[in-house]
């Protein structure tokens, strides 16, 4: 299915966002996530499915100083 991951097109097989945060290796912590403008929350993540052209929007906290 085509999705949009910070506004590039992506083609994945993963169905819901826990498969999808898996097969980017994405962080246990650090990570926030939306899909077209909403956050989801981590303890969503495996419920939460993804659609055709959705737009996911990943943010990972930036450490230092």
């Amino acid at each position: 299915m085509k999705i949009y991951i910070n506004r590039q097109e992506t083609e994945t097989s993963a169905t819901t966002v826990q498969e999808l945060a898996q097969s980017l290796n994405l962080p246990e912590r650090g990570v926030a996530l939306a899909i077209n403008n909403a956050i989801v929350q981590r303890s969503q993540w495996a419920q939460t499915t993804l659609g055709e052209d959705d737009r996911i929007t990943i943010i990972k906290a930036a450490f230092g100083g």
